[in-house]
């Protein structure tokens, strides 16, 4: 029989090589690697599932995104597993770590199918030292093998494809689906189930501080929002661009590397991340390949959710040690479709814990030539797809550090203006990094407000570089009563769905919109 080759924990040069000679994926003409992921282009969240064992059935809010899964159906898979990593002539075995505080280091080993998936770790998590590797002892185990699939009528689970979470066993089980991005978030699900206990509040969020190291910011946003342009300034350094945790020691990345979007990158709006996508190690997915092998970032051919993943070394300055003070501004991001919420809101400390709560943007139902019936999505602390525990247990520890640190909360709309999508425009790229800019600077803070009755906000007079028009979201609206009508509208959606929050303090409630 030929010799078994278990490829464990080597360099990225030879996870590039060996997935070159698989035949796993492409070379571009800056001599990247692409992969392409077929029928998954990203998340399959109706094939998340925890399993319900009795340390955590108590305290996991179990639903629609946390979907249970017996501790029987978990053992068939996992067996099933098993048989396929002890069947391969090869696979691939990556230790790493997540947390950027010793303290909190979470050591995780991940077994690969395919050299691109390892490639794809050594990139986003953070590294062990080579004195710590022989000794390596896993607290999380990943398997991850795109070949394995679910029996649905015998698994328990809802179609061939898995993702499984088991907070007893410490083990994570995905299955047949090739797309990255279901190791990167089953790692953060498992961060933001542990670390609360610690008294850690586990963030979706990208983070960044000034050049002398004392002002960080926390930009919160769903996809879509800007969360990842705004937070990588040239004249800022960046933290993380995706995943944190805020403790009594300050801010921490979760990982060592970024996983960003790349449909419709131009240097000019994004030169950090342009410059970090060209280069050699950096692995893309689903980007298309034009014909002289050079990448076509305005193509949608393979799905809009085109990404790229790269070390944190790649974007000049960054800090490499992932950690930073703690924040002094945190800014929620959204892009409100409706073109009916401001460019920039105050919120004091309940009105942010409402809409940290809430997670509102807009989701757009088609392209700009398809369907233009824009959709509202409220996704509780702005990820609530990661956030396994009962919703008060996070919004208990950001209210603890609020107050503690007396941190500013900023609501962002980057959104559109004098109309909804199809009407009216997005709010420029511009005006939006001077409203950040302004506030990072402590210049929005004692600035003369104007109260929106609607939405229930503060309104800044004025900001530098910004027209004061724009700040007013109905003065852009040809039809003031449109306006009203549509902006109630919105306000309306978002009483309804804080409703379902039954224990959560009426301070915070009555913080929200107001019809």
């Amino acid at each position: 029989m030929p010799q078994k080759r278990v490829y464990h924990n080597l360099s990225t040069k030879k996870f590039r090589e060996i997935a070159l000679v698989r035949k796993e994926v492409l070379l571009s003409k800056y001599q990247n690697l692409v992969l392409y992921t077929g029928k998954h282009t990203g998340r399959s969240p109706n094939d998340k599932f925890i399993v319900k064992t009795k340390n955590v059935v108590s305290i996991i809010d179990w639903g629609k995104i946390n979907q249970p899964l017996s501790p029987l159906y978990f053992n068939r898979l996992y067996q099933k597993m098993k048989d396929f990593f002890a069947s391969q002539k090869e696979y691939f075995i990556v230790d790493c770590l997540a947390c950027a505080l010793p303290k909190y280091a979470l050591k995780v080993r991940v077994y690969c199918e395919h050299a691109y998936q390892a490639l794809f770790v050594s990139h986003l998590f953070r590294k062990v030292k080579k004195t710590d590797l022989k000794n390596f002892k896993p607290d999380l185990t990943l398997y991850v093998a795109p070949s394995v699939y679910a029996d649905p009528a015998l698994d328990g689970v809802n179609s061939e494809t898995f993702i499984v979470l088991n907070f007893e066993k410490n083990i994570v089980l995905i299955g047949a689906t090739k797309y990255l991005g279901e190791i990167k978030k089953a790692v953060f699900s498992y961060l933001n189930f542990l670390l609360p206990k610690k008294r850690v509040l586990p963030m979706h969020c990208a983070a960044n501080v000034d050049k002398k190291g004392k002002n960080t910011a926390l930009f919160f946003g769903l996809s879509g929002t800007g969360k990842t342009t705004l937070s990588s300034d040239p004249a800022r350094r960046l933290i993380g661009d995706d995943e944190h945790g805020w403790s009594k020691e300050g801010v921490f990345n979760f990982e060592g590397g970024c996983y960003a979007k790349c449909i419709r990158l131009k240097k000019e709006a994004e030169p950090q991340i342009w410059e970090a996508v060209h280069q050699k190690e950096t692995i893309l997915e689903n980007v298309v390949l034009k014909d002289d092998l050079d990448f076509d970032f305005e193509s949608e051919k393979y799905t809009e959710n085109t990404r790229a993943a790269y070390p944190l070394k790649f974007i000049k300055n960054a800090v490499l040690k992932g950690v930073g003070p703690h924040p002094s501004y945190i800014i929620f991001l959204t892009a409100d479709a409706f073109g009916v919420l401001p460019p920039v809101a105050k919120l004091d400390i309940y009105q942010a814990l409402y809409h940290f709560l809430s997670g509102y943007t807009s989701k757009l139902a088609g392209t700009e030539q398809g369907v233009v019936e824009p959709k509202p999505v409220f996704s509780a602390f702005f990820g609530a797809p990661f956030m396994p525990l009962k919703p008060k247990v996070y919004l208990t520890l950001f209210y603890h550090y609020l107050k503690k640190y007396q941190t500013k909360v900023y609501l962002v709309n980057t959104g559109w203006i004098g109309g909804g999508f199809g009407v009216g425009h997005r709010i420029a790229i511009l005006d939006t990094r001077n409203i950040v800019k302004a506030i990072l600077e402590g210049k929005v803070d004692k600035t003369e407000c104007f109260y929106h009755p609607i939405f229930n906000l503060n309104i800044p007079k004025n900001i530098a570089g910004v027209n004061s028009n724009l700040l007013d979201p109905s003065f852009s609206w040809t039809n003031k009563k449109q306006y009203q009508k549509e902006a109630k509208k919105l306000a309306a959606l978002f009483v309804e769905n804080i409703k379902k929050y039954a224990d959560i303090p009426k301070e915070v409630i009555s913080s929200g919109p107001k019809i």
